[in-house]
């Protein structure tokens, strides 16, 4: 899992991220995605975090997909 907070967020002529999520000023966008072995153990996960009721989150400005991978590049 990877997570970080805005920190060169220009805005945009038609959007941009604080504008995507309608962020004020005192507000920082934050960034993260995850990486699982496959999508069953994705959704196995994601299903559990929000049933938990220990996961206070207000999630609606939050948006959220999945990706199917179309590239991979080793060095």
């Amino acid at each position: 899992m990877i997570e970080g907070r805005g920190d060169n967020m220009p805005d945009g002529k038609v959007t941009d991220f604080r504008r995507a999520v309608q962020a004020t000023a005192e507000e920082t966008v934050a960034f993260a995605w995850e990486e699982w072995p496959d999508k069953a153990t994705r959704d196995a996960s994601m299903k559990k975090v929000m049933e938990d009721p220990r996961m206070p989150f207000d999630g609606k400005r939050m948006i959220f997909g999945g990706f199917e991978q179309v590239v991979e590049v080793k060095a």
